[in-house]
């Protein structure tokens, strides 16, 4: 099973959205529904409707898993969806879907990194320790910072600062991973467990202390604020597409595949549905607002009121699990992020000394430091929901990719061998394609800006030095 980190740290800026001028909105694609529906400026918060968007995210995975399923059944390896579109679907589209993924481990990790910053600062709270938080936190702000009673800490915008924690603890992992280091599927499965006891001690003890009347209401910016808590949150399901790899150890993949899928998706869905409705019923949603560690911070909110005192330990445990959890997707990030570089490398589309393998270690170095340094510096700058926006963004585009991918092979080549088929034709990838354009549409217009520079760089380096070394290249 797959338990995202960012529920920890991600579902505040879900929850909250972020309130900024109107400006930076204006070009929004559903501009015209939050005008019309009268939702803050800026990106709007689900507020407690974020359990809706949860149960969106989930429908929208579960159609994406089955078509990454279908296109991990046709080849008898192992591989991210980079290795799999370089030997279905062609170099180009290969170069896009590498490319895109690597933007989505780097951005994913530096979100985890800044949530993991976060929680290190609040244990440090909890132990009585307090340092200058212009070396606590990012160095761009978009909605300022507060302290419990709203007061302001940093106005929103740049200030002088950089989020060691988050810098320290990638760079940190990196020399781990550049010795050899790794988790195995049993030290995995045991982060797991730790992350889904901290969310059930959470919700266990945080449910006794829930005000009905912050659930009201339930639904502040109407349908574009679900939307928009779901392209958000959608970044706590990322990495559900690896149960669909397994189609091949499957006795009746056709069967066990969408089982596994659907299965994980419930599961997951109701403890992420849990967490919301908690955390929305202890503290009013906007107070959750950009928070990269809302759940934690909600105890203390209420560990400090007349009863809520017990809270107090909770919240250590809650801490211990979250940064537990965090460091182990950090590193599996990490690790996934240099592969991505080392097969493209391998593939001569990318210099040969990404796919350099160190002496005595025997892992990719020079690809791992790369992408160690790639991350750990902007995730001393920036906040958690810009990091989370180009995540989802490049995400889903990768989702898209994949899903057309098996309406086009349909049609292409349908007497190849296929472990596992996706069920009613291509609906269901259809269906997969606009339900992941949708959440696309959920973020702001400047993401979308990013998200095309950024592959427009990836296309010029395509074009211009990763087709010439091709093997496929023709003078």
């Amino acid at each position: 099973m797959v338990i995202g980190s960012g529920i920890f740290t991600v579902i505040g800026v879900a929850i909250g959205g972020n309130p900024a001028k109107l400006a930076d909105w204006k070009d929004s694609p559903i501009i015209d529904l939050i005008l019309h529906h009268g939702a803050v400026a800026g990106r709007p918060g689900a507020g407690p409707a974020l359990a809706v968007s949860l149960v969106l995210v989930a429908v929208v995975c579960a159609f994406t898993g089955l078509c990454y399923a279908e296109l991990a059944s046709m080849i008898p390896i192992a591989g991210s969806a980079y290795t799999y579109a370089y030997a279905i679907l062609g170099e180009l589209i290969a170069w896009i879907i590498g490319w895109d993924l690597i933007l989505e481990y780097a951005f994913g990790n530096m979100s985890v990194s800044v949530g993991f910053a976060a929680h290190i600062v609040d244990l440090l709270d909890w132990l009585g320790i307090h340092l200058d938080p212009k070396w606590l936190s990012p160095a761009f702000l978009p909605a300022g910072l507060q302290d419990l009673a709203g007061n302001d800490i940093y106005k929103p915008g740049w200030h002088w600062g950089f989020d060691i924690p988050a810098f320290l603890v990638v760079m940190l992992l990196t020399v781990i991973l550049v010795r050899g280091v790794r988790e195995s599927a049993r030290t995995n499965n045991i982060m797991v467990l730790i992350k889904i006891a901290a969310i059930l001690i959470f919700v266990f003890f945080g449910m006794s202390f829930i005000h009905p009347a912050n659930y009201h209401p339930f639904s502040p910016n109407g349908f574009p604020g679900i939307l928009a808590g779901g392209s958000i949150i959608f970044f706590t399901y990322i990495g559900f597409d690896t149960v669909s790899t397994a189609s091949e150890e499957c006795r009746n993949p056709q069967r066990d595949v969408p089982i596994g899928i659907i299965a994980t998706l419930i599961v997951c869905t109701i403890l992420y549905i849990s967490v919301a409705v908690v955390l929305t019923g202890l503290v009013p949603w906007q107070s959750v607002a950009n928070d990269g560690a809302p759940l934690v911070n909600a105890l203390k909110r209420i560990s400090l009121t007349p009863g809520g005192h017990r809270l107090h330990w909770v919240r250590l445990g809650v801490l211990l699990g979250a940064i537990t959890g965090m460091i182990s997707s950090i590193m599996v990030g990490q690790y996934g992020q240099a592969r991505i570089w080392f097969a493209m490398s391998r593939d001569r589309m990318l210099p040969d000394a990404f796919s350099r393998l160190h002496p005595r270690f025997r892992t990719p170095a020079f690809a791992t430091w790369f992408a160690g340094v790639l991350v750990a510096i902007p995730a001393g700058l920036f906040d958690v929901g810009s990091l989370a926006e180009m995540t989802n963004i490049g995400t889903l585009f990768a989702f898209v990719l994949v899903s057309a991918g098996v309406i086009v092979l349909r049609y292409k080549d349908p007497a190849r061998h296929r472990g596992f088929r996706v069920p009613l034709g291509p609906v269901i990838p259809i269906l997969s394609i606009l339900f992941c354009i949708l959440l696309m549409a959920g973020l702001p217009a400047i993401t979308w800006v990013r998200f095309f520079v950024w592959l427009a760089i990836g296309l010029c380096v395509y074009v211009l030095y990763s087709r010439k070394r091709s093997e496929f290249y023709e003078s």
